[in-house]
């Protein structure tokens, strides 16, 4: 993500806590936190930071990604994880995605029994996957 990042002044940070253990497959798990951050990038404003929020409870691993930036309205949040959806329809997939990749991510979560869901205000947008420890 580097690369884009830079062009956009944008910069994540990671916020987790020590010594997490999550049991899945690493290469689909790979494909879920890409899909999710770049989503968050290509959504947040410019100059911006996007978070990266992880922690742990007895049972569940909770990620958190949150950017800054347009609220998303609540008839397009339910939809968003539908497949060949896209929040901004003049998005071409030479500027944006094929509408896939959030699909493909709840797909890949709730094949690991666990759940993925968005949240928007004025403030911020933020992606929380919640994964089971085993």
């Amino acid at each position: 993500f580097y690369p884009v990042l830079v062009e956009q002044e944008k910069n994540i940070h990671l916020n987790q806590d020590e010594d997490i253990a999550l049991y899945g497959d690493a290469d689909k798990l790979s494909k879920v936190f890409s899909n999710v951050i770049k989503n968050a990038i290509s959504y947040s404003k410019d100059h911006t930071d996007i978070n990266i929020d992880v922690h742990s409870t007895h049972d569940d691993v909770i990620i958190k990604v949150i950017n800054k930036g347009k609220e998303i309205p609540q008839e397009k949040l339910n939809r968003i994880f539908e497949n060949f959806y896209r929040l901004d329809s003049a998005r071409t997939s030479r500027t944006g995605g094929s509408g896939l990749g959030l699909a493909i991510a709840k797909e890949i979560v709730e094949l690991h029994h666990g759940s993925i869901f968005a949240s928007s205000d004025k403030e911020e947008t933020v992606f929380t996957i919640t994964l089971p420890k085993n």
